[in-house]
C-alpha cells in the first residue's frame, strides 16, 4: 500500500487529504508536533476506513523530522507522496521592523530547512522506484514579499526555491514536485476543503508546472 505523509497534519485540510488520498488506496501517515492530536486525528480517519497514524515531530528539528518520515515508511509502506505544509507561527507574521535574527532563522528552519530535510528522507525511496510527489502548501507570501509578514517573507521563497530546483533536478525521474499557493484563510475562499483536497490530488497525479495558484494573488485575503 503506498503511503501519503502529511507534515502540518490537522483536522482540517490535512483530514481532507487524508481522505482523498485513501480512496485511492493510500494509508496516511500524520505528522505535528502533538502525538495525542494526531492519536485523535487517526482515530475519527479511522471510522472512515483511513488507514492513518500518527507521529509526533517538530519540523524545526530536522533529525526528528527524518526518523518520523522513516518510521512512516516501515510501518505504513513507502512513502509515495508528501504533503509539506505546517502551520506558521504567528510568531513569523510580524511586522519586519521587529523581524530579529533569530526568529528569522527559526522561520526559515520551520519552512525552508524542514522541507529539505523532509525531501532528503523520502527522495531516495521515490527515486529508486521512479514515481512519487512532493506537495508544497504556501500561502501568498511564497509569491509577493509582505511586510506586514516578515518571517513567512523570508521563509516561503526560500522554501519554494528548493521545491522548484527539486521540480527541475527530477522531472526527467519520475517524482514530481510542486507547489500549490493558497493566497489567504481556506475557509474565506470560495473553495469547500475537499474541493482543495481535490486539487491536491491532481497535482499529485500529473502536474507539470511547478507552481499552481488556488486564486489569484490579488483575491487573497491574508
Amino acid at each position: 500500500m503506498p503511503t501519503l505523509a502529511i507534515v502540518g497534519a490537522g483536522p482540517g485540510l490535512g483530514a481532507a487529504v487524508a481522505r482523498r488520498f485513501a480512496r485511492e488506496g493510500f494509508s496516511v501517515a500524520l505528522i505535528s508536533r502533538d502525538q495525542d492530536k494526531l492519536d485523535a486525528l487517526a482515530a475519527d480517519l479511522g471510522t472512515e476506513g483511513v488507514t492513518a497514524r500518527g507521529y509526533a515531530a517538530d519540523v524545526r528539528d530536522g533529525a526528528a523530522l527524518e526518523r518520523a518520515l522513516t518510521r512512516a515508511a516501515t510501518e505504513l509502506g513507502p512513502i509515495t507522496a508528501l504533503q509539506y505544509s505546517p502551520l506558521p507561527s504567528r510568531d513569523y507574521l510580524k511586522p519586519v521592523l521587529d523581524l530579529t535574527p533569530e526568529l528569522a532563522l527559526e522561520s526559515l528552519r520551520f519552512s525552508a530547512l524542514g522541507l529539505i530535510h523532509a525531501a532528503r528522507a523520502v527522495l531516495p525511496a521515490m527515486r529508486a522506484a521512479g514515481e512519487g510527489s512532493i506537495v508544497l502548501i504556501n500561502g501568498g507570501t511564497s509569491v509577493q514579499a509582505r511586510h506586514g509578514f516578515a518571517g513567512t517573507s523570508v521563509a516561503f521563497p526560500a522554501e519554494s526555491a528548493y521545491g522548484e530546483m527539486l521540480h527541475d533536478a527530477l522531472a526527467d525521474e519520475g517524482v514530481r514536485v510542486v507547489q500549490l499557493v493558497i493566497p489567504g484563510a481556506i475557509p474565506k475562499l470560495r473553495y469547500t476543503l475537499d474541493e482543495v483536497a481535490d486539487r491536491i490530488w491532481d497535482l499529485h497525479a500529473g502536474a507539470d508546472e511547478f507552481r499552481t495558484m488556488l486564486i489569484p494573488l490579488d483575491e487573497g485575503r491574508e
